[in-house]
Formats: C-alpha cells, structure tokens, sequence
C-alpha cells in the first residue's frame, strides 16, 4: 500500500489516481480515503490526478496514540502533498476534512495550491463559546465521546442510519450506504476516533479563515444535522478574503455521497471558473 512516513513516524496511507491537475480529498470523522469514491471516479474521468489519504488513526493508515488535532491533521496532509510534489492542486475536505484543510493552508501557507472547497465543515467553530454563544454546548460533544467509549459499533451504526444522512428525517435509509459509513468507521482506531471528537468540535479556526487568499467554495446545506448551518457556512464564506458560499436545501450532512451528481458538478464549474 502506498504510504508516506511522517516526522513522528506516523505511517499514511494514501490513493493516487490519474494525471492532470491534482485534487487533494480529506475525509471526515470517523471516516477514510473510500467516502470520497464517488467524487474521485468522476474527477478522474473528467481528466484530474485524483489523491485522498486515511487521515492519522483512520482507514489503513497507523492507529497511533497520539497527535490527534489539527496541527497534526495539517502536518501530514503537508507530509502527503510534499511526497507526492504537488503542484496548483485543488484541495476538497469535507466536514473535519474541511477543517484540515483550512489548518493546512493557513498553517503550511499556500504554495502549490490554485483553490479550495470545503464542504460541510466544521469551520469557524463548532462549540459554544462567550465568543461563539450559538455553537453547540459542550455536552452534546462529551455525549457522543461517552457513546464511542461504550459501543462504538453501536454507536456508529447509529450515526449513519440517522444524522448523518438524514435517514432519520427522510424515512429511506440506505442500508449499503449505512454498512459502508460503518465499514469505513470500525476500520479506524477508538483513540483517534474518541480524541478527533475534541479536535474538530473545539478547534477555533477563525483566524486560519482570515489568512486564507486562495479562492474558497464553502458548500453546506442548510438541513445539515452534524454541522449546523447558520454557525458554519455562512461564517467562513465572510471570514475569507475570497470566499463563495454554496446552499443547499433537503440535503443531509453526507451530502457528497447522497447527493454526489449535484455536488460533483458544483464542484466541478467552481473548479473551471
């Protein structure tokens, strides 16, 4: 399997498709590389170099300890995107992935980098605050950290049967769908799944927004039940210098897979703009 070895010695596992203009996907919690199957065969046929990594902890890439946060987050997206020597790449995170790749270029800078999207993401910050009095309250994050700890299967299951796809809300659940969130969840480690409910909940990402030059597409549906809109999307749209805000209505969280033929074609006329 193709990896990259970190400063830390953390092993990441990474995919490689194509040649082009290069595309960089972050995942989202608990996830892996496979969430973005849908988007990555259709940018390949559209003549793109397709490259998505198992974040630290997740999918196939070392279930290590530690470094669980978005600096290390960050730090090994820079230690794949160097490996590979990316040049005028397109870097697409979705949900924490989103996150990661705002840490990335605010702190790694934006060289080899022509734009972004993030795509139900958790920036600017999820958590209530004095400073952010809408976020959510600490308590529904301490929940689902007490929920993994006591059954993760269980627990994931029910992430991806209800919320996250808003299976819950639409009465149709996907059971291959389900299974795969599932799949792709239990392949990862209980530590760094546990440690990335902190991470992407409590990280402040304000000022990385603000460094940002890059144009940025901030995709987010206002039906969004993971990352709530109205203190996400339209706050990180205004914090970027060049920012264009995308949204949607009816769509879950998960909304690149559900809804890949949409959000594959947004993505696809802000990449060609």
């Amino acid at each position: 399997m193709p990896t990259v070895t970190t400063k830390d010695g953390t092993q990441i596992f990474y995919k490689d498709w194509g040649k082009g203009q290069p595309i960089v996907f972050s995942h989202g919690w608990p996830l892996s590389a496979d969430d973005w199957d849908n988007q990555m065969l259709f940018f390949l046929s559209k003549g793109y170099r397709v490259i998505a990594h198992d974040r630290r902890g997740h999918g196939r890439s070392s279930q290590v300890a530690d470094g669980h946060d978005l600096d290390h987050y960050a730090d090994d997206l820079a230690a794949v995107t160097a490996h590979l020597d990316l040049k005028n790449a397109i870097h697409v995170g979705h949900s924490t992935g989103g996150g990661e790749v705002v840490r990335y270029l605010a702190r790694r800078g934006e060289s080899g980098v022509s734009k972004a999207a993030i795509i139900s993401a958790v920036p600017p910050l999820m958590v209530q605050t004095p400073a952010n009095p809408k976020g959510l309250p600490k308590k529904v994050f301490d929940d689902l950290q007490s929920a993994l700890a006591a059954n993760r299967s269980e627990f994931y299951r029910n992430v991806a049967a209800g919320p996250f796809y808003n299976f819950n809300k639409t009465g149709k659940p996907s059971e291959a769908i389900i299974e795969n969130w599932w799949r792709q969840g239990m392949m990862g480690g209980a530590k760094a799944h546990y440690d990335g409910i902190v991470a992407f909940s409590q990280t402040d990402f304000t000022e990385d927004l603000k460094k940002i030059t890059v144009p940025v597409l901030v995709m987010h549906s206002e039906d969004d039940q993971i990352v709530p809109y109205a203190d996400s999307g339209p706050l990180s749209a205004k914090l970027l210098k060049n920012g264009t805000l995308k949204t949607y209505k009816g769509f879950p969280h998960g909304m690149p897979t559900t809804e890949a033929e949409t959000i594959n074609a947004d993505l696809l006329a802000f990449l060609k703009s």
